[in-house]
């Protein structure tokens, strides 16, 4: 009988001078009475790249919930989607 043999493991140093902190933001679609379901939905899989699925089930939370974060990044990363997206006419902030 091979006595117990632990498998090596890279072990990875923690350096704390490249730890980088980011802030997270989220972009925030709001409801409105003007757009249509279709309309949003074809929106967020353009701007955000939202499979079909994703799109749909944000587009619902908004219509029920009034909002919905549809996507978390940074800042510079989520400013341009919002302009876009409110450039088509869908309410929209980073917060």
């Amino acid at each position: 009988m091979q006595p117990f043999e632990m498998p090596e493991i890279d072990v990875l140093e923690e350096i704390e001078d490249k730890i980088v902190e980011t802030d997270l933001y989220s972009l925030v679609v709001f409801n409105d009475e003007v757009n249509t379901f279709d309309w949003v939905i074809d929106t967020l899989m353009e701007v955000c790249s939202h499979t079909p699925e994703q799109a749909e089930q944000c587009t619902i939370i908004i219509h029920y919930k009034g909002k919905c974060k549809v996507k978390n990044g940074s800042w510079e990363e989520l400013v341009p989607l919002r302009q876009e997206i409110c450039r088509r006419g869908i309410s929209a902030e980073v917060l």
